[in-house]
């Protein structure tokens, strides 16, 4: 095949889609959030990924060849980058979350995050075309914080917000269907 300006642009009918036009909905449980935290994570969470997931294969020797047959499904955890603002209320909140399923000085887990259903929520990361419509989206289900990273503080980072990281482990994600939202 022939290099084709025309016929490349002809395939690419809506412009492509756009990285920067998403919005991450948080949920956070009752515990953890003693206020705006969901509705300040929509605005503050600065990069996400829509997922991925990946089928594992179960190899079987035969005659000394490996045959591959398909496995389970594994998915990798979720991150999301956060601008902070001078009240923390996300990464507050994110703090207590953590504290809740695993306490610093205890090494235990407080009642209301008592199980997996207490401490897990779902999430939403939706990504909108250029004209304002959700183009795809997708849920978490039963997701909870394992990781937030440090904080680099500089006397030399002049004019920067900060900035850190928010990784989640989850159940399994739902695609949501078209015409959903």
């Amino acid at each position: 095949m022939a290099f084709n300006v025309s016929e490349f642009r002809s395939q690419m009918q809506f412009d492509g889609a756009r990285a920067n036009l998403f919005d991450v909905q948080l949920v956070f449980p009752g515990f953890a959030n003693p206020g705006n935290a969901a509705r300040k994570s929509t605005f503050q969470c600065k990069s996400a990924q829509l997922p991925g997931s990946t089928i594992g294969t179960v190899p079987v020797q035969y005659f000394g060849r490996e045959v591959k047959f398909a496995g389970n499904r594994t998915f990798a955890d979720w991150t999301v980058n956060v601008i902070n603002d001078e009240d923390f209320v996300v990464r507050n909140a994110v703090e207590r979350w953590l504290n809740a399923i695993n306490s610093h000085r205890g090494n235990l887990r407080t009642a209301p995050a008592g199980g997996p259903t207490s401490y897990g929520t779902d999430a939403t990361v939706k990504h909108y075309g250029k004209t304002g419509k959700i183009i795809k989206s997708y849920k978490f289900i039963g997701m909870f914080p394992t990781d937030i990273s440090p904080i680099d503080l500089d006397w030399g980072s002049n004019d920067t917000i900060e900035e850190y990281s928010i990784t989640f482990s989850y159940q399994w994600w739902e695609a949501v269907p078209e015409g959903v939202f």
